[in-house]
């Protein structure tokens, strides 16, 4: 196979174009982390217009299933046919989907629309992470992560709010139509910039197989997750089953990597010591900061009396201090040789602020609670600028879209089995498995009636997040601290696409 393409290298983009190219894509990563959090608090609305209240949980998890499934695929078809392509696909696929959404006139129609929202969500975030990659050192990367990592908060915050405004004010279509004039934006502010991206394809040949492989693998996992506890119990034959199947077609995957010529995701890719690193650590850290985000609100409910709009508010901690971590990571790896010192001691803030949590949480009030849960975001913000630059600097330029993509999904799947793990932790410690619970309310009042108090069995869940910390910071702490390029990354072929 020919390693290297011949042509015309791609000019350098100016300043401005650099910052068209950064506003459209944080918009089409806004599109997609949106998603995820926009419709949770329109959900009841949703139910009682579709009259279906019992399949709302698959609005969500549809979307996850699809979009984390398909970010590698992203990835590897970035580094063949080239970025601006598979942006204007993901976005295109996205925005169509987005229209059936609001129109959807039942809720399996919906559930089949979230499904392709997800196949065009799925990619955007890793391809944001990917172009930035392209046209900027990694040193110089740093000052961009802070972006990066509103977005997100943005998404945390904003979400549910817009979303329940959306429901109550207007009509919860709207939670989908506000997609086609962000879509159209990220595009128009990007398109044409994008065609001078430099270009680091090399000619490839798609893995099917080990394409279709780890989709089989993702998704019976994730249905295992979903189902598990909630649908089915854990034990039962639907979930074993999924279980199992992950498994083999996990073990199939593998065996292609090993032998298929040139396999999905490139071996010098996946077992470089620093991707794997980077990846084993944001799988376990990024995995249970996502966990918590979605536990935390039932304990301000459950333990601390607040409502659910005072409970979002009060994640505000939590999330800002993720921020402010990451903005201090950045700044750090920016000048300094030794920039895995900032996620190591970040770590090690998290982990030890977890475990005062785990010990005295219950009995603090809501300030205190406040204080330590903005210190635990702030360590664990640490993590997230220093893992990906670091990643990022370690490939080659034309595997930049296959490992950030690769990375992503792995993040992604973490995130899905913490929130799983730290949910099957709460409802077996409460004794309330395999029981109809319908809101906050009746899991209090079931647990009650167990003769189990709810806030001393968060302890459990809180002692596992000190377990998962933990495991992320040895895996920082075996991440290589390989010196950052200052250059930009050198332009391969100037291919029209």
């Amino acid at each position: 196979m020919d390693a290297s393409v011949t042509s015309s290298p791609a000019s350098a983009l100016s300043p401005g174009e650099i910052r068209r190219i950064l506003f459209g894509i944080i918009l089409a990563m806004l599109l997609a982390a949106m998603d995820q959090t926009i419709v949770a608090t329109a959900l009841p609305t949703i139910g009682n217009d579709l009259h279906d209240v019992e399949h709302l949980p698959w609005i969500v998890t549809a979307y996850l299933l699809s979009g984390t499934a398909v970010t590698p695929i992203y990835g590897k078809l970035s580094d063949i046919v080239g970025r601006r392509r598979m942006l204007l696909i993901g976005v295109a696929i996205f925005v169509a989907a987005s229209v059936l959404s609001a129109l959807a006139p039942s809720m399996w129609v919906l559930i089949l629309a979230r499904f392709l929202q997800g196949l065009g969500g799925g990619g955007l975030i890793a391809l944001a992470q990917t172009i930035i990659g392209d046209i900027v050192a990694p040193r110089e990367r740093m000052r961009y992560q802070a972006y990066f990592a509103s977005v997100f908060v943005t998404s945390s915050i904003a979400g549910p709010i817009l979303g329940g405004f959306f429901a109550e004010k207007l009509h919860w279509s709207f939670i989908f139509w506000i997609n086609l004039p962000l879509g159209a934006l990220a595009l128009a502010l990007s398109n044409n910039a994008l065609k001078r991206l430099p270009r680091h394809e090399r000619p490839h040949k798609l893995d099917y197989l080990g394409g279709a492989l780890m989709i089989v693998a993702t998704v019976s996992l994730l249905l295992a997750l979903s189902w598990g506890g909630a649908t089915y119990p854990w034990l039962s034959a639907e979930v074993m089953g999924l279980l199992a199947l992950s498994v083999v077609a996990w073990i199939a995957f593998v065996w292609r990597l090993l032998t298929a010529a040139e396999p999905f995701v490139p071996l010098s890719v996946m077992f470089h010591p620093v991707v794997a690193t980077a990846t084993a650590s944001n799988f376990f850290a990024v995995g249970t900061s996502v966990g918590l985000t979605i536990y935390i609100p039932i304990y301000f409910e459950a333990v601390l009396g607040l409502t659910a709009s005072q409970s979002g508010l009060a994640l505000i901690a939590f999330v800002g201090g993720t921020v402010a971590g990451a903005q201090i990571a950045a700044r750090i790896m920016a000048v300094s040789a030794h920039y895995k010192r900032g996620p190591v001691i970040g770590q090690i803030v998290a982990v030890l602020g977890m475990l005062v949590l785990a010990i005295v949480g219950p009995s603090l009030s809501l300030w205190p609670t406040e204080l330590l849960l903005a210190i635990i975001g702030l360590g664990l913000g640490t993590i997230y600028p220093v893992t990906t630059v670091s990643m990022q600097n370690a490939v080659e330029p034309h595997q930049l879209g296959t490992a950030t993509a690769s990375f992503n999904f792995f993040r992604s799947l973490g995130s899905a089995i913490f929130v799983a793990l730290f949910g099957a932790i709460l409802i077996s410690a409460l004794g309330v498995g395999g029981q109809a619970i319908g809101s906050l309310d009746q899991l209090v009042a079931k647990a009650a009636a167990n003769g189990t108090a709810i806030g001393p069995v968060f302890r459990y869940v809180f002692g596992a997040a000190v377990v998962t910390l933990t495991i992320g910071l040895a895996f920082v702490l075996a991440m290589k601290e390989v010196p950052l390029r200052s250059g930009r990354p050198s332009a391969a072929a100037a291919v029209v696409e």
